[in-house]
This record gives C-alpha cells, structure tokens and sequence, in this order.
C-alpha cells in the first residue's frame, strides 16, 4: 500500500454527491440513515450514472498499473470501497474522500470491520455491528485502519524483500503506529492470501529485470527518449510498494545497491 495520489473528482460530480449525501442526512435518526445510506448506494453506484461514472473514471487515474487494487496492488479494481463503512459511518456515505478503488477479495474480507482507539481510553475498539445488534452509533476514536487517501502507508508499513515478501509493522510493539500496522495487514489479509506474497516476488523480479534493462541501455549511450520510456514504464507497473521498498531497501541489498549505482536517478521514480 501507498498513499494515493489526491486527484480531483470533477465539481460537478462533487456537487451530486453532496445532494446525494443531504438525503441520507435528512433522514430522521441514525438508524433509517444506516438503511437509506445502504439502498441510496446500492441504487446509484451503477453503470450509467453519471456521477458515479465520473467517480470510477477518477479512481482509475489514481490507481497503480492496469487499474490494480489500492489495497493489494494485485487484483483489478472493480469495487467502489468505503474505507469507513457506510453501515457505520452513513454520514460518509457519499463522501469522495471516504472512497478508494478495491478488489473484490480485499473488499470482502474488511466488508464492515473497523476499529478505533477509543476517545478518552485510548484502548484499540472493534466498532464493528455483530449480526441483529441494535443500530447504534460506533464510539468515538480514531481510526485505527491506515487510510491511504490522506495517509502514507509506507512510514507504518515495511516489505520484507530479502526472504517472505510479507507486510509488517515498522514500529516497536507496543506503540500505536505498531497497532495500526498491524490490524490494517489483519483486516486485508495482506500476508495470509498465500498468492499475494507470490505477486511480490514476481513483481521485485519484475521490476528488477526492467532496471537492469535501463541500466544498461543507459550505458551503451541509447537516446534518452528510451530511457525515458522505460523509466515511465517502471513508474507505472502494478504493485508500487514493490518498487518504493526496493529504493527504500537499495543500500541493503547488494543486487539492488549495484544496479542503483548505475542508475542513481532511478531512486526519484
């Protein structure tokens, strides 16, 4: 996971979904606006609707590679997803900054589960609604799930390059960024979906090749609209974790601190 980069939504599309949202808020108690922001959703984000076409078409430019997961960064991303669950958070329902574009498998395993450190306690909370529990409002908190629409996953998270491929926390345990680290990889399944780990590899090699490739042909004197292309083509293939922990991890490992030698530039990509 990165941090998405913050591309506008059009203002007219804004200005729909603000409508959007007034309805499900004019609703007379937290409840009905639960049921009405889960039927309001459900009917307006389809195919010809004009605002949540512009929605996709806005969360695809903000996507890595063909349109990936802003979660795993592997699967195509064909869900719009709430990061606050509108089952809690109606008041969200519609809001841009509370959407990202996921993959199925990423979107159903968090579906309505979310956590926060309890306002006053501080004590990590799952808020989530067990099955035919009153409809309440969740307490209040801060988020515990890291939100790559206003936050940067990489200085919370670290990709193990040299061995698993696994997500893990950066932090000391015991700390609150090694608390958010951790449930964010828990909630997304990001090292238990044994292909995931295997998408990384395949991605580092991947990414490796195509850097070696540039190395060289920047060595033999190819002209730079080349090397240009190639270096735009490395800038945007999928699982762009990949690539931020390989310039991150570039002085710990020896194949990469040799090709980054010859390549210096490559670490502003």
């Amino acid at each position: 996971m990165i941090r998405l980069p913050d591309v506008p939504l059009p203002a007219d599309a804004l200005a729909s979904l603000a409508d959007y949202q007034r309805d499900v808020d004019a609703q007379p108690d937290y409840a009905a606006r639960v049921t009405h922001a889960k039927e309001r959703f459900r009917a307006l984000n389809t195919k010809g609707n004009r605002t949540f076409d512009s929605v996709k078409a806005t969360l695809t430019k903000m996507s890595s590679g063909a349109r990936r997961c802003a979660y795993c960064e592997d699967s195509a991303a064909d869900e719009v997803e709430h990061i606050r669950p509108k089952a809690l958070y109606p008041e969200l329902v519609f809001a841009w900054t509370n959407y990202l574009y996921a993959c199925g498998p990423c979107n159903g395993p968090k579906n309505n589960h979310f956590a926060v450190f309890a306002e006053g306690t501080g004590v990590l909370t799952n808020v989530a609604r067990a099955r035919n529990a009153p409809i309440v409002p969740p307490i209040a908190g801060k988020p515990v799930f890291i939100d790559p629409r206003v936050e940067d996953p990489t200085e919370y998270l670290s990709l193990d390059l040299a061995d698993t491929f696994f997500f893990t926390p950066r932090a000391k345990p015991g700390s609150v960024e090694h608390e958010r680290a951790g449930y964010t990889i828990r909630e997304l399944q990001l090292n238990i979906r044994d292909w995931l780990p295997q998408a990384r590899r395949s991605a580092y090699l991947d990414y490796l090749a195509h850097l070696k490739v540039y190395a060289r042909d920047k060595a033999e004197g190819l002209p730079q609209a080349h090397l240009d292309r190639l270096a735009e083509d490395i800038r945007t293939r999928q699982h762009p974790t990949v690539w931020f922990e390989m310039k991150r991890q570039h002085a710990l490992l020896p194949e990469l601190t040799l090709l980054f030698s010859r390549a210096p530039e490559a670490l502003t990509w």
